[in-house]
């Protein structure tokens, strides 16, 4: 049997001027002309390109099962996605937002280890803060290729004193970690959101408790859900299999009891993937919009940006990350993941700048 994707694209720069060709995008800044209808099995896939002004037309003439699936994908691709809750912070998906990383780790590829220090965290986390970050995202274990697995008592050590300084403060904390102590630790210190790259499957608990903690949660595509999650990243089609897994997933932790409007999803660039795959990724990032929940996405100074630039360090991916979450926001991504927080949210505050001045033009 075949499945049925949808892929919003054809954007526009002033829907006004073009009544009834557009569709808004998931609640963002961006509208839409035209989505591509994909179909896939086994031995094939086919696309076609419909425009939006002939979409009921042509989704009316498809088998009821078909213009079943349609009709749902493209619900979830217009729907604006709810506000979420972080403690006293209201955060709305009608602009983008910026996750701040800090990793307080000793072996961070990023940074080296030099937010071990709760001290020194928690100032390049206010730092990160009065920029604009909306979401400081902690970490204490690192993922990198590689990395060696970390004891969850060592893991909480590293990251509670920072969240407790930072949550004093009142800062939207997120605890990136996919142990459950670790999740139920760092809640008790003040953290408001769980970002997790193995999408609650690592630890048998995990689900229990973030429906208990009733905080949103990041479910992230990883192709292994060991203590390695880069194994095993073998794809048909990169593009569709993400998506595949992400919707089964996404259904299984609304099944549990979470609910689907504080989900998100991550499509897990570099976890288990080609540069190839990456970049497959990142030119359809909008077909994930049709999993109906909340886009955020990561690629801050990974090893794909080094892979375009000459072999450039952690350190000196800069640009490439900018650009690529710049990409990411030009197609919907709801929050960017992110270690340059500042310079990213200044590139995003230009590009509202052109938004909203496109959205204001008379028509």
């Amino acid at each position: 049997m075949k499945k049925i994707y949808l892929r919003p694209t054809g954007f526009v720069e002033s829907p006004q001027r073009h009544e009834g060709e557009s569709l808004r995008l998931a609640g963002t800044m961006l509208w839409f002309s035209q989505i591509e209808y994909s179909t896939r099995d086994k031995a094939s896939t086919q696309r076609q390109l419909v425009a939006v002004r002939e979409w009921d037309d042509f989704a009316a003439a498809l088998p009821q099962s078909a213009r079943e699936r349609c009709a749902l994908l493209l619900d979830r691709i217009t729907a604006p996605r709810a506000a979420l809750q972080l403690g006293a912070h209201m955060i709305r998906f009608d602009q983008p937002h910026v996750m701040a990383i800090i990793n307080a780790t000793p072996d961070s590829f990023s940074d080296g280890g030099k937010n071990l220090d709760p001290e020194i965290a928690a100032e390049a986390a206010f730092a990160m803060s009065r920029a604009g970050a909306a979401i400081i995202d902690i970490g204490g274990e690192s993922t990198r290729p590689g990395a060696p697995l970390v004891w969850e008592g060592d893991e909480l050590s590293r990251v509670a004193p920072l969240i407790r300084r930072l949550a004093e403060t009142g800062t939207a904390i997120s605890i990136d970690t996919r142990k459950a102590s670790v999740m139920e630790g760092a809640l008790q210190a003040g953290a408001t959101m769980i970002n997790d790259i193995s999408a609650l499957l690592y630890d048998d608990r995990a689900v229990e408790i973030a429906r208990k903690s009733n905080v949103p949660v990041v479910l992230m595509h990883a192709p292994s859900q060991s203590s390695d999650p880069h194994k095993d990243g073998h794809y048909d089609d990169v593009v569709y299999d993400v998506f595949d897994w992400l919707e089964q997933r996404v259904s299984a932790v609304e099944a549990a009891g979470l609910p689907r409007e504080t989900i998100l999803v991550d499509p897990g660039i570099g976890f288990g993937k080609t540069l190839s795959d990456n970049l497959a990724i990142i030119n359809n990032l909008t077909i994930y919009h049709g999993l109906g929940c909340a886009l955020l996405f990561g690629a801050s100074r990974k090893r794909l940006i080094g892979a375009l630039s000459n072999e450039a360090d952690a350190s000196d991916r800069v640009g490439g990350s900018i650009f690529l979450a710049m990409k990411a926001v030009e197609q919907g991504a709801h929050i960017v993941r992110v270690h340059d927080a500042a310079e990213t949210i200044q590139a995003i505050r230009v590009w509202r700048g052109l938004r909203d001045a496109a959205l204001t033009v008379p028509i």
